[in-house]
């Protein structure tokens, strides 16, 4: 059996793995920091830890990328985004958790296979959708601890170039963990000794992201779409497959 040391140190390896995918896939590392997160500790800390963790890499992302900023999509997609986490985040008290994330990994692993198949069709860029988008990945953010893979492919819509579309994504994203940081806290889910690890995430956070930012310049517009929506299905399929490993224990 692992003795604690070794844990900590996969747990921080995995972390950084998440960060550099997070940055390569343009939706944040939230999307694989949460399901590896949960094999470690309670669901209520992986929200808490995800919050503030998410803070510090969104800071480093927005510095690296900053010069792709929209500030429409920002808007359109930022301010439902921070409405619904505060909503979703104060459910988390009242609702199984596990059931929702059987849902999310359903809905993502769905979706992502139906855009890596029928390569031609998009979801229209109309405000309508970006708002709607903007709401849906709030609210799973707040509820489950991401919803970036959700902003992803609200985003994806508008064929927005690599840098515009990880700095905007990173943006909305600060915002939405800047409000669900106060939530979790006044839920009671930032607990002092978890804290030991954010030093070192912290690190990894901006480690990760300039370690993705120059994969980044490697891979083409139509390659990084892509890889964009096979991280979104392989984040479906570790949602699903870690539940069914918590149901089997």
């Amino acid at each position: 059996m692992l003795n604690i040391n070794t844990i900590s140190s996969i747990f921080l390896f995995l972390a950084l793995i998440a960060e550099i995918l997070g940055t390569i896939g343009g939706f944040g590392s939230s999307v694989f920091f949460v399901p590896i997160a949960s094999f470690y500790f309670d669901f209520q800390s992986v929200l808490g830890l995800t919050a503030i963790y998410h803070l510090s890499s969104n800071i480093s992302k927005i510095a690296l990328f900053k010069k792709g900023l929209n500030k429409k999509l920002i808007l359109t997609i930022g301010a439902p985004s921070v409405i619904f986490v505060i909503i979703g985040g104060y459910l988390t008290k009242y609702i199984n958790s596990q059931y929702l994330e059987i849902i999310l990994g359903i809905f993502l692993i769905s979706l992502s296979l139906l855009f890596l198949i029928k390569k031609s069709l998009v979801i229209q860029p109309t405000n309508k959708n970006a708002v709607t988008g903007g709401a849906l990945s709030g609210f799973s953010a707040g509820l489950l601890g991401t919803g970036g893979a959700i902003r992803g492919l609200t985003m994806a819509a508008f064929n927005l170039e690599k840098d515009v579309f990880i700095a905007t994504s990173a943006c909305i994203d600060f915002l939405i963990d800047f409000s669900r940081t106060f939530v979790y806290f006044q839920n009671g889910y930032i607990h002092t000794h978890d804290l030991i690890y954010l030093p070192f995430l912290i690190v990894i956070g901006f480690i990760g992201t300039l370690i993705g930012k120059r994969i980044l310049n490697f891979i083409t517009q139509k390659k990084f779409k892509i890889i964009s929506l096979t991280l979104i299905l392989l984040i479906g399929i570790v949602t699903i497959s870690k539940v069914i490993f918590k149901f089997n224990l």
